[in-house]
């Protein structure tokens, strides 16, 4: 329970990194660049080669992406590669061109990674500042929203901290229990915390535990149970249709809560096939300014006993992810008729739906 609490941190914590600038409308500051030599580089190289030989999930592809990179060297590919930021990237590209793995990944930082002992305790500043990101993000929830015609919204772009962020989740349960239906927009989301997705869903299903994924971890041979729990959620959306929204943006743990609740069907999947990153993992230090993101397991889903790596989650009705909020507006409204009476509130919906259907031709392009 430990490994994975600490797995969460640095995931949630890597992710942030990643997707802060582009989902949350901040330009990112590119820091100063660095020139490296030959010492340097063969340093990083031989840390990085024996950390994916001890972690990396595909113990037969760490030895091939090691073999791919040795043979790099000796042809001298990065002989001439003297900035930093540089060699990063090309280390980043070369194994990726190996594994297919959209989560491996070498950092640049021209402020120097904390040096531990071990590795997997963060340090205080680390967790100060995992909390701080948190709350300043509002644990990933951007925005939520009764739409006309009393459809639920909730903008998600991260799945951050289900300790400090429960109160959230159930803030914005509460306020949208009384809709028809409920959108759950991930077009912007980059992934998060898998025991947050199991909070949320336990929303999302009645009062016995289901399961939703599995998450093998290679270095100890184990697999983590991930169920809902019923007990958290106060508020069940039982009888209410689910929505997902995706874009080719949306990735990792953001494709696993899409990725279970389609093979569960329970919700609806629109918009754009997702990037196809299923490997979590964890950041590790290679040197004073370079540093790895290493998947170290693999998720399992118990009923396609499959999952989403390199393929990404094929939504149920592929649409370009623009059209994707209105498509599912329109089929919540269409949905909700059926169960409304009062002619003069079933006049009311139609007339959104109409309205809804003429937008949406709008957007789609004209005819040559």
């Amino acid at each position: 329970m430990r490994y994975r609490q600490l797995f969460t941190f640095l995931f949630i914590a890597a992710i942030a990194y990643v997707a802060l600038p582009r989902v949350y409308g901040q330009q990112p500051q590119a820091p100063p660049d660095m020139t490296i030599d030959a010492a340097t580089r063969n340093a990083v190289i031989d840390v990085l080669l024996k950390e994916l030989n001890d972690s990396y999930v595909f113990a037969e592809t760490a030895k091939k992406m090691e073999s791919d990179i040795r043979g790099r060297m000796s042809a001298k590919e990065y002989d001439n590669v003297t900035s930093a930021r540089e060699f990063a990237s090309k280390l980043t590209a070369d194994l990726q061109s190996v594994s297919k793995d959209k989560h491996l990944r070498v950092r640049y930082s021209f402020e120097k990674f904390p040096d531990r002992k071990d590795r997997r305790e963060p340090t205080a500043d680390e967790v100060e500042q995992g909390r701080w990101f948190n709350r300043r993000v509002n644990y990933g929830f951007e925005r939520v929203e009764r739409m006309n015609g009393n459809i639920g919204y909730i903008d998600l772009r991260g799945f951050n901290d289900h300790e400090a962020g429960a109160e959230t989740v159930a803030a914005a349960m509460a306020f949208l229990q009384n809709t028809e239906a409920l959108i759950f927009d991930l077009r912007q989301n980059g992934g998060g915390s898998p025991a947050m997705i199991q909070l949320i869903s336990s929303y999302l299903f009645g009062d016995k535990p289901v399961h939703l994924n599995d998450l093998y971890w290679r270095k100890q041979n184990k697999t983590d149970e991930f169920w809902t729990k019923p007990e958290l959620a106060k508020i069940k959306f039982t009888n209410k249709e689910i929505y997902v929204l995706t874009s080719n943006y949306t990735f990792s743990g953001a494709e696993e809560f899409s990725f279970n609740l389609k093979n569960l069907k329970r919700a609806t999947i629109i918009g754009e096939t997702t990037g196809g990153g299923a490997h979590p993992g964890g950041t590790v230090r290679l040197a004073d300014h370079f540093a790895a993101f290493i998947p170290i397991g693999r998720a399992i889903n118990p009923i396609s006993k499959t999952n989403w790596e390199g393929t990404g989650v094929e939504p149920d009705i592929k649409v370009p992810k623009e059209q994707a909020l209105k498509i599912a507006y329109k089929m919540a409204l269409e949905k909700s008729l059926t169960a409304i009476k009062d002619p003069q509130v079933q006049n009311g919906v139609k007339g959104l739906i109409a309205q809804t259907q003429k937008e949406l031709e709008d957007l789609k392009p004209a005819k040559p």
